[in-house]
């Protein structure tokens, strides 16, 4: 038989290994049926594509007499995948058919499919997914079972839309599905998921066909081959990663590294200064909950700190979202070893997924989404927080839910999308609900803005919008209701966190640098402006700022620029507070944070983040500007935009974080030593006890493995009877004066007051000894405990420890 592809209307191409049995009743049923329909089929032809075969599979074909039955074959069996496309490339059909040698499909359903490729589609995929499909002999429902999840899979993989790309009955536009798969490089049953992922790319249109399906006995499918088609697509999602989209990833996770190079270089023994005790605290965070899923313990609650109140864990950040699935790390490695991790992958996940987004809605210059995506997720606020806020540099989320909104104003499937919408937001809370609801504030300011200068637009997209926010929310409530309810309600709950009658940023904050700037940075200055090094929530620079001004001058007339250009300057009113003063005057003026301050949730806000909300809007204004700046044809210009951009970015660039040496843990720790000291349901107190201003002794409980419980700590808890939030534990006086003691060396009067007191104290917190460690002003502190206790303690592996037992 020839192999040499002649042109006919009509080529149906048959995959064939060892299928002596079946392919004689198949080639009867496709040639009897074109013989009895040429003339609504035209010239024809059926090329079987043997792989192999080492039964009598060759010889059924080259017996038959009609020449238009030809013989492609394949030295040695290497798969589907090879049979079809040496098949299809010995074709010359202006429509080829595919169909498997059981034909679990009957030949006449190909009238529906041509039907469908006179509609306009290059290909028309035979599908028992669809409505009107008819299932007649039903697989085994494991093999079913399995077949479904595949499918969910490769929609999600690679070809979105398609409900059954395994159907073995699909009509190809004949030049296209040559292209198609010439092109291709898998030898197995994945052929059929990189055929259709060729057509996707291509933006060939396709369409789904419902047809009749009987399973067939001899199969020659195997459990293993679902296996293998995972691998494949695997391979295929591999193959369809940009080199410019990998490399910009490599790029984020490197400049991550850089940032966090001081800490990595030996998590254990390093820290951040500059995150004051929010180190010690995160690594206490995710230790404690690593503890939990490991004793299988509630994870929204520790009696291990605020002992004997404990600690509601859900009213405090500690990301459940990562502190649980990457449990497994911290008991195996440790919690300073996990929460580096955590932090560094985190940032440069957020920085991918931001590209991400500026790739798929905004610019496609890859160049250009890079530079925007770096500076939604490095930005100045993003690197003060870097130093101690996990959960406002970790994300990665927020861009995937403002894709998931994009969607449902376009219309498009807003049931599935509502859905996805809920699981995110589901996620997000439990990675942080403070970076949502500013998230919330950022996309209702562009969407206000977009409304007014779209009004088409906004009136094509409010009905989907709301419907799927009604289904998210549907979805969302559910998974986060218990939680929420334990978070406001449940155990050491509290209301709203205090931070003073203004949390703003200055004026002047907006247009400063920040202190990690690699050129222009400055610690006086930048900390003059902030609450501390871990808030200084603008610090974008006064370049940046000029070239924002000029971008959206030149880029007026684009409704995106304006809706952006209104978001950011949104976000930087409101980050100002409910009051601000002008600067180098006395003039103090009402802010727009003023509306909403007293407002639940908002309450307990620091306004100045807000203006982290500017970061990805100004990165997708430069973005913009990249991606037009080449199509100006003077040189000039387009040399004096790029310098203005590089001026822009240089003073934005941070230096790694800075660290130090870490205090060594006492051995009374470390050895285990406190453990006579310490029966069931007692506390340990370290002196004075942790709190917001010196949180170490949470690291040493860490280095005891948890073993203790303590009183006080760094945590956001209850105060009084109106269970107002606060920072630490609910002072006591023997807690408040032994700080004092700590923090000025001065010892007060200590008579029998002062020891009844203790005494009553020490009964609350269930104390079996008290500990100080070496640290300033520990003299003092030893004597005042002495007084207090009314003995001297005793000096056991690097402690002085007092033991509370009777008898002791």
């Amino acid at each position: 038989m020839s192999t040499l592809a002649r042109v006919v209307d009509l080529s149906v191409v048959i995959p064939a290994f060892n299928e002596e049995q079946r392919l004689g009743p198949t080639l009867d049923a496709v040639t009897g049926y074109l013989r009895d329909n040429e003339g609504r089929w035209g010239e024809w032809e059926v090329v079987v594509a043997d792989d192999g075969s080492t039964d009598g599979t060759r010889e059924l074909v080259t017996a038959r007499e009609d020449p238009r039955v030809q013989l492609v074959t394949s030295p040695r069996n290497r798969g589907k995948g090879n049979a079809l496309r040496i098949g299809v490339a010995a074709c010359g059909g202006r429509r080829v058919l595919v169909t498997d040698a059981d034909l679990a499909s009957p030949i006449e359903d190909l009238e529906q499919l041509d039907k469908a490729l006179s509609e306009g589609n290059t290909a028309a995929i035979g599908s028992r997914a669809i409505p009107g499909a008819t299932i007649e002999d039903r697989q085994h429902p494991l093999r079913e079972l399995l077949g479904r999840a595949g499918n969910l899979l490769i929609r999600r993989m690679a070809v979105p839309g398609i409900r059954d790309t395994q159907c073995g009955f699909k009509l190809f536009d004949g030049d296209r599905g040559r292209e198609a798969f010439a092109a291709s490089r898998l030898d197995g049953y994945g052929i059929d998921v990189e055929v259709l992922w060729h057509f996707h790319r291509a933006e060939w249109q396709m369409t789904e066909v419902p047809v009749r399906w009987s399973h067939r006995p001899g199969s020659k499918i195997r459990s293993l081959d679902y296996v293998r088609v995972l691998a494949d697509l695997t391979r295929l999602r591999a193959r369809s990663l940009r080199p410019a989209d990998v490399f910009a990833v490599a790029l984020f996770l490197l400049m991550a590294v850089a940032l966090y190079s001081g800490r990595l270089a030996d998590p254990d023994h390093r820290y951040l200064p500059d995150s004051l005790q929010d180190q010690n605290q995160w690594e206490w965070f995710f230790a404690v909950t690593a503890d939990n899923v490991a004793h299988l313990r509630n994870p929204l609650f520790s009696g291990l700190q605020g002992f004997p109140d404990g600690v509601n864990l859900m009213a405090n950040t500690v990301m459940l979202g990562l502190s649980v699935p990457f449990a497994p790390l911290t008991l195996l490695a440790g919690p300073a070893v996990s929460l580096s991790v955590v932090m560094t992958l985190g940032i440069a996940a957020t920085a991918g997924a931001w590209y991400w987004l500026i790739v798929k809605h905004v610019v496609r210059r890859r160049s250009a989404a890079f530079v925007g995506a770096s500076l939604a997720a490095f930005a100045p606020p993003m690197v003060s927080h870097a130093n101690a806020h996990p959960n406002f540099v970790i994300l990665f989320m927020i861009p995937l839910i403002i894709d998931r909104a994009l969607r449902l104003c376009a219309g498009a499937r807003v049931v599935r999308n509502g859905i996805v919408l809920g699981l995110m937001a589901a996620y997000q809370v439990f990675l942080g609900e403070e970076p949502l609801l500013l998230a919330t504030i950022g996309m209702a300011l562009f969407a206000g803005a977009y409304s007014v200068v779209r009004r088409d637009v906004a009136r094509q997209s409010w009905r989907p919008l709301l419907n799927g926010l009604a289904i998210a929310a549907a979805v969302c409530l559910p998974l986060v209701v218990w939680a929420l309810a334990w978070q406001f309600a449940g155990p050491q709950s509290y209301k709203s966190v205090l931070h003073g009658d203004n949390a703003g940023n200055s004026p002047l904050a907006l247009l400063s640098f920040a202190e990690r700037s690699l050129l222009a940075g400055n610690a006086e200055r930048a900390n003059s402006l902030s609450l501390n090094p871990t808030e200084q929530n603008a610090f974008y620079g006064w370049p940046l700022v000029l070239v924002a001004f000029a971008i959206v001058v030149r880029l007026w007339e684009q409704a995106l620029v304006k809706a952006l250009a209104f978001t950011a300057v949104g976000a930087a009113l409101l980050s100002l507070g409910p009051k601000f003063r002008i600067p180098m005057t006395d003039d103090v003026y009402p802010g727009p944070w003023a509306l909403a301050a007293k407002l639940p949730l908002f309450e307990s806000v620091i306004e100045g983040r807000i203006a982290m909300v500017c970061a990805p809007a100004l990165g997708m204004l430069l973005a913009l500007s990249l991606e037009r700046l080449p199509a100006n044809r003077n040189l000039g210009t387009q040399y004096i935009g790029l310098l203005g951009l590089c001026l822009a970015l240089l003073p934005l660039i941070p230096a790694p974080l800075k660290t130090v040496h870490r205090p060594p843990t006492p051995a009374f720790f470390t050895d285990g030593a406190w453990k006579p000291y310490v029966r069931e349901g007692e506390s340990l107190v370290p002196v004075p006890l942790p709190d917001p201003g010196d949180a170490e002794a949470l690291h040493w409980q860490q280095e005891a493995g948890l073993g203790f419980s303590v009183p006080g700590g760094y945590f956001n808890g209850p105060y009084g009877e109106d269970r107002i939030g606060i920072y630490g534990a609910s002072p006591r006086y023997t807690s408040q004066m032994l700080r004092d003691v700590r923090y000025t060396g001065v010892i007060p009067r200590i008579g029998k007051n002062w020891q009844a007191q203790a005494k009553r104290d020490f009964a609350y917190w269930k104390a079996g000894a008290l500990v100080v460690a070496p640290q300033p002003h520990d003299d003092a502190l030893r004597k005042a405990v002495t007084e207090l206790v009314g003995r001297d303690g005793k000096w056991v592996h690097g402690v002085w420890v007092w033991d509370l037992h009777k008898g002791s």
